[in-house]
């Protein structure tokens, strides 16, 4: 069954995602919270395509989960799909000020999203993914967004994410880019393999 981002369920207990990815969409998309063992992995791709596959399996019908991060390249990558945790030890603040203190507060915000389907196998999960470079702010700035929007500025920008309207974060941050590249995927079937 080919997936369609009208027949699908986002698995996410964020709200602010979810406002999100209604927006990006430019319609209500049904988010619910599901609670779903992570495999634990530096790589997005794997974690979302395990996610995905494990909430298919219980639901038994489309879903589209989504993963974010910051990716640090003086901490080689890390933390990567652990941001929330090393963030939540810490608080936005913190995360920030060790950034600071290594010396390299450079760090890229990362969004993979994956789309699967009853009966679809790992090799046939869509997943697409958005970057934005950017660095870490020294102190938290702003009060609109949610998570370390507070603490992530965009290259080129002086003001972190959640300094900017709704509409200006949408209009660049990574989510916006990875749901645009889900959305060029389902619009070339040839290249998701689904026959």
């Amino acid at each position: 069954m080919r997936p369609s981002l009208d027949s699908l369920v986002f698995l996410t207990s964020n709200a602010g995602k979810a406002r999100e990815a209604s927006a990006l969409l430019g319609r209500s998309i049904e988010a619910r919270a599901l609670e779903i063992p992570e495999i634990q992995s530096l790589d997005f791709a794997e974690v979302v395509t395990a996610k995905a596959l494990a909430a298919v399996e219980r639901l038994g019908i489309p879903v589209l989960v989504e993963d974010s991060g910051l990716v640090l390249p003086a901490w080689k990558g890390y933390p990567g799909p652990f941001t929330k945790y090393a963030v939540g030890a810490v608080g936005e603040a913190g995360f920030a000020r060790l950034a600071w203190a290594w010396g390299d507060p450079r760090a890229e915000a990362v969004s993979t999203l994956a789309l699967a389907w009853p009966g679809a196998g790992s090799e046939e999960v869509v997943v697409a993914e958005g970057r934005v470079a950017g660095s870490l702010a020294a102190e938290s700035r702003g009060a609109n967004g949610f998570g370390w929007d507070v603490i992530f500025f965009p290259e080129g920008e002086t003001r972190t994410f959640a300094e900017m309207s709704a509409e200006e974060k949408n209009g660049r941050s990574h989510r916006a880019r990875a749901f645009a590249e889900l959305v060029r995927m389902l619009a070339v079937p040839d290249r998701l393999n689904l026959g």
